[in-house]
């Protein structure tokens, strides 16, 4: 029998019990479905946390004030100011490995332009600023040393400033208010988009690091050149680790620090989050596999169950086939790809589904999907392979009857 007869017989066995074909199919349609959308879903969500985590950053620690005992009270972490721009400098200057050292100060405060206002986070910062954060000015200029020096009164604005304040006009030589001080816009970063726990990056401005220690913080930060926190950038993810170490013995040396006293400083490694991402990210991948197995080997029984009823059903047909000349293989060959015809369109429907679905749950949730055309060509191969391997009994079953009991029978 040829490959076009065999599989014209086995779509006319389909086509003539439908509605049991269907039914066959539909463990493998909701195993497909459920492979394409869940790896769709998990890998648009994964890919969603993972640049809002790298949008912070690749390879950068921040450095923040520990805890503080004042009168034998420990006032936790952040009580007090006990960073500097100088142990940035330091940093900078004698740990192997970094190539930037960011001191900065953070406050809240309502800016106007004009009729408008908006309440927005506004950040001091200096020229490593954007070598740590990789955050590029996309319209204007960003800071010259000069400025940063004198603490001139300038300021770089996020788009999400831009567009609560400015609209559709250019902000750039514009003058801003922050705090009832004038500053005038010299540039507007590029967008950054939400960070890993939902906040919005570009509802910020930055201005001088001094500038906004005297006129924008407050003068808590104004004495002994404080600064709030310092990101630290380095040359590599190997460097991170042996860095954070050295970090840490220079900050307590700075800070005199005795052998009986705790750090007045915490290090936080945000590479650390990447790599617990991942591996988020692996156990996913690992549970989706298992769903999606099980799944496949329901809807692969269910394919052996049908055959192994279709050939006792047609039975005295199968004899009559052997009777007029059919080789066994020939009859092997019609099951077999009978089993695999309705295990490939169980998987091209259960592809479809699986499409609309994840498509339609990442819009209700908010994030990307992303179907690889990869997975969809594994599932549908993977699928005709579940109709070979459970449909090859019940063909070699039908190939191994004797034609005269095959005929003998009702």
């Amino acid at each position: 029998m040829r490959v076009t007869e065999a599989v014209r017989a086995a779509l006319s066995a389909i086509g003539a019990n439908a509605l049991r074909s269907l039914l066959t199919m539909l463990g493998i349609v909701i195993g497909v479905a459920a492979v394409i959308a869940m790896v769709a879903i998990g890998s648009g969500a994964r890919d969603l946390v993972d640049r809002q985590i790298r949008s912070l950053g690749a390879n950068l620690v921040v450095v923040t004030a520990g805890n503080v005992t004042q009168g034998g009270a420990r006032l936790g972490a952040g009580a007090a100011s006990t960073l500097t721009d100088e142990d940035a400098a330091a940093i900078k200057r004698e740990i192997e490995g970094v190539v930037a050292a960011a001191p900065f100060v953070q406050g809240r405060a309502q800016v106007v332009w004009g009729g408008n206002n908006w309440n927005t986070t506004v950040f001091g910062v200096d020229l490593d600023w954007s070598v740590a954060r990789e955050w590029e000015v996309e319209q204007g200029r960003s800071f010259d040393p000069e400025e940063l020096r004198r603490g001139e009164i300038v300021a770089l604005v996020g788009r999400t400033v831009v567009q609560r304040l400015f609209g559709d006009e250019d902000p750039l030589g514009e003058t801003l208010r922050v705090k009832n001080v004038p500053f005038r816009i010299i540039g507007v970063m590029a967008p950054k988009g939400q960070s890993a726990i939902g906040q919005d990056q570009d509802d910020v401005v930055f201005v001088p690091l001094d500038a906004g220690k005297r006129r924008v913080v407050g003068r808590n930060f104004a004495k002994d050149r404080s600064v709030g926190a310092i990101f630290v950038k380095f040359a590599s993810e190997d460097d991170i680790l042996p860095g954070i170490e050295r970090i840490s013995g220079l900050l307590r040396q700075r800070h005199r620090l005795g052998v009986d006293r705790e750090d007045d400083f915490a290090i936080r490694n945000l590479t650390e989050l990447v790599n617990t991402a991942g591996a988020a990210a692996r156990t996913l991948s690992l549970l989706l596999a298992a769903v999606a197995g099980v799944s496949l080997l329901v809807g692969g029984i269910g394919i052996m169950n049908i055959m192994l009823v279709s050939v006792t059903e047609r039975t005295r047909e199968i004899g009559l086939r052997l009777a007029v000349g059919a080789r066994p293989r020939d009859i092997l060959a019609q099951f077999l790809i009978e089993a695999t015809t309705l295990a490939a369109m169980g998987g091209a429907i259960g592809v479809a589904v699986g499409v609309g679905a994840a498509l339609a749950v990442a819009r209700m949730a908010g994030w990307p999907s992303l179907v690889a055309p990869e997975a969809i060509a594994v599932a549908v191969l993977f699928s005709g392979l579940v109709g070979v391997f459970f449909g090859f009994y019940p063909a070699q079953r039908a190939a191994r009857m004797d034609p005269i009991e095959a005929l003998r029978r009702e």
